[in-house]
């Protein structure tokens, strides 16, 4: 029946995405609205001329139609499950974490922006990672490796298995994507002398763009795909499988972003005479991520910096009290960089960063979004003016063989 007719209909974001997405996929171009909804092409007036409708419009207009009278309570009352929450959620969880959670070994780190799960074997990790998931708040596991065959994960088994593939490979310093041969990129990977060099003889940073991802990962590496599956931090989030991972449990018409996994190998920085640049630029993923560094790479030969010069430079950043106490740790490698900022702080970095460029005299076009273009690292002197002048924090956290750093979508990061 029309919508009008029909008061439970809609009621609850379930019903009207099944109902309205379910009569689409019949055919029908009438989904139970109540006025015509805006048709994706087409101009002809009357049924014989209408196209599919634009199922975001249906369902807008749905909402519109079946709004709840103000005398009859929704059948999920939302404000039963929030009544309780303290408007300092961070405050709230910190508090009272130690005593509800006391058989959960964590701690907070940079400035208790970030929840660091420091036993990934622990079964109710879970419970406290939703409470800071639920604040869109960084989480990282460490010790993943542990769970892992270490053995498929090193630059030489890759090399062996997969060096006769070809892929996209790019020159962080000056973002040139070139189509090679991927031994070339392993072989350099722990000997500099190995490596291929620019113009001017300095060593190139290269970093192989996805490769593989998707499908493709799961076709061509099927036993790393499957050890990747089974260590994965979080299962009940995580895990295609996982009962509170909301993707997998999507009906089958909506359009699923990449979940990936994508294998994301890089030089490291220590190798090359200028280390403000990264290997991953600043931007924004459109799903949760979670990333896990299965490999560190001691790359040997002229030009790289001893083990504790690499440590040196991790040192010069602004880092937290604990993680300066996980680079004393002989047992702990480092191996990645991370600059983390909160979703919200997105215009404001996007504005500065518009103003760096005009100040460097790049031409800055309207269409041009430095975020989404993925056009700037944010080095240190970058950062402190970001601080300054914005009011924007950096969150630095340096991730050890086998972290799992775990983003929420709309985090900007950059490695």
């Amino acid at each position: 029946p029309p919508a009008s007719q029909n008061n439970e209909q809609g009621s609850t974001l379930r019903d009207l995405l099944t109902t309205t997405a379910g009569k689409l996929r019949l055919g029908s171009t009438d989904a139970g609205i109540a006025f015509a909804p805006v048709y994706s092409t087409g101009t002809a007036s009357g049924k014989s001329g209408r196209t599919m409708p634009n199922i975001l419009d249906d369902i807008i207009a749905s909402v519109v139609e079946n709004k709840i009278p103000p005398n009859r309570a929704p059948k999920i009352n939302v404000k039963s499950e929030i009544k309780d929450e303290p408007k300092d959620d961070r405050k709230c969880i910190q508090d009272d974490c130690s005593k509800l959670y006391s058989d959960i070994q964590y701690s907070w780190i940079c400035d208790k922006h970030v929840l660091w799960l420091r036993d990934h074997k622990n079964n109710n990790n879970w419970k406290l990672f939703k409470e800071c998931w639920k604040q869109g708040r960084p989480v990282l596991v460490s010790g993943m490796h542990k769970k892992m065959n270490f053995s498929l994960w090193k630059a030489e088994s890759i090399s062996l298995d997969f060096g006769n593939q070809q892929a996209d490979i790019l020159n962080c310093k000056d973002s040139i994507i070139s189509n090679t041969n991927v031994k070339e990129f392993w072989d350099g990977f722990e000997d500099v002398s190995k490596r291929q060099k620019i113009k001017n003889g300095e060593t190139a940073l290269l970093k192989l763009k996805d490769w593989p991802s998707g499908e493709d990962f799961k076709a061509m590496m099927p036993a790393r795909y499957e050890d990747l599956l089974k260590s994965l931090p979080l299962p009940e989030y995580c895990s295609p499988e996982g009962k509170l991972n909301l993707a997998s449990h999507l009906p089958g018409f909506f359009v699923r972003p990449d979940l990936g996994p994508r294998l994301c190998s890089a030089y490291g920085v220590a190798a090359t005479k200028d280390h403000d640049i990264g290997t991953t630029n600043l931007h924004i993923e459109v799903s949760d991520v979670v990333n896990i560094l299965v490999y560190v790479g001691i790359a040997k030969g002229n030009g790289v910096l001893s083990k504790s010069g690499v440590l040196k430079k991790f040192e010069e950043e602004d880092l937290d009290d604990l993680l300066r106490k996980r680079l004393k740790d002989s047992s702990e490698l480092p191996g990645a960089l991370w600059h983390i900022y909160a979703g919200k702080d997105a215009d404001k970095i996007r504005e500065f960063l518009q103003k760096i460029a005009k100040e460097q005299g790049l031409e800055v076009l309207p269409e041009h979004d430095p975020i989404r273009d993925q056009s700037w690292y944010v080095n240190k002197k970058l950062r402190q003016r970001l601080l300054e002048e914005y009011g924007v924090k950096t969150c630095t956290v340096i991730q050890f063989l086998g972290d799992a750093i775990i983003l929420p979508a709309g985090a900007l990061h950059q490695v």
